[in-house]
């Protein structure tokens, strides 16, 4: 069975980025999505697109078929005191390249990295950590199979949170990607 729209997909993947590995799937624990859910960047998938399992593929996304290019507007200076739990601030979480979970005033969602702690303030970026970086996949299709009433149960994006996450909104399937009931 080949890759294609609304099959379950598993891959083993390795991400690297300046020479580096910067994510990987790990061995015998291979990525599993949904194709064409909007779970993973489009050109990876497309990449992926009619090939079968055992099939391998190494491509190149530019920040702009990736992450997007690193935004000015998105690095704000912010005021310490928006770091006070119970009276008091929260110290554990501000250093640099702690990674805070926060919301704008619509109450979106959205991660930012501390990039400088100064006297009054914090400096946050919330662009994507990936944003302006060139993505370089190793990929493997491991399976293609077609999608189980299971698959569907979990949030209808196969990401396994057992809940109603929003699928398919924003840029993800809108679980929580940092307590563990994610895809990517």
């Amino acid at each position: 069975m080949k890759v294609a729209q609304n099959k379950k997909v598993a891959v083993d993947y390795k991400l690297t980025v300046d020479g580096q590995i910067a994510d990987q799937s790990k061995p015998g624990q291979p990525l599993e999505f949904i194709f064409g859910t909007g779970m993973l960047l489009p050109k990876f998938e497309e990449a992926i697109l009619d090939k079968e399992p055992g099939e391998k593929v190494s491509f190149t996304l530019e920040p702009k078929d990736g992450y997007g290019e690193v935004h000015a507007e998105a690095i704000v200076d912010l005021p310490k005191t928006i770091f006070m739990v119970d009276g008091k601030l929260a110290e554990d979480i501000l250093f640099v390249g702690s990674q805070v979970p926060m919301s704008d005033a619509e109450g979106h969602r959205m991660m930012g990295t501390i990039k400088e702690v100064g006297e009054e303030t914090v400096k946050m970026d919330f662009n994507h950590p990936m944003a302006g970086k060139t993505l370089n996949f190793e990929v493997e299709v491991v399976s293609v199979r077609d999608l189980t009433p299971e698959d569907n149960a979990s949030c209808g994006c196969g990401c396994g949170c057992g809940s109603d996450c929003g699928c398919g909104e924003g840029d993800g399937c809108g679980c929580d990607e940092h307590d563990g009931h994610c895809c990517h």
